[in-house]
């Protein structure tokens, strides 16, 4: 049976869990949400590099991203972080989503599951 690993456990979740090959990442938000939508996607991609990078894996391996964000008005300047940000070649599935979030100041949050 393959190990389970959790990164950054808490009492109601774990930011990252490894199991096997696969590192699978709690859904993130912008840890300042007085940020834009622009700001906000970039705080979360750092965190979600971090986050790989603590499990031994990087964004490269990306299988799939969930995105949620709160108005699609905003579709366009996170897509334009996120395509600065992902490996070209290595694009995962995604889908995104408009969705209210557990706070109104949280404009995006991204859940990835990516192999080692």
């Amino acid at each position: 049976m393959a190990s389970i690993t959790r990164i950054e456990c808490g009492a109601r979740m774990s930011k990252a869990v490894v199991h096997g090959d696969t590192v699978y990442l709690a859904g993130i938000v912008a840890s300042d949400t007085k940020l834009d939508i622009t700001g906000q996607t970039k705080d979360v991609l750092a965190q979600i590099d971090d986050l790989l990078a603590k499990a031994g894996t990087d964004k490269s391996k990306l299988l799939r991203t969930n995105i949620w964000i709160t108005d699609m008005k905003n579709f366009a300047a996170m897509n334009a972080v996120w395509d600065g940000w992902v490996s070209q070649g290595n694009t995962p599935a995604r889908a995104t989503v408009e969705a209210g979030l557990a706070t109104p100041d949280y404009l995006v949050e991204i859940m990835v599951v990516a192999a080692k």
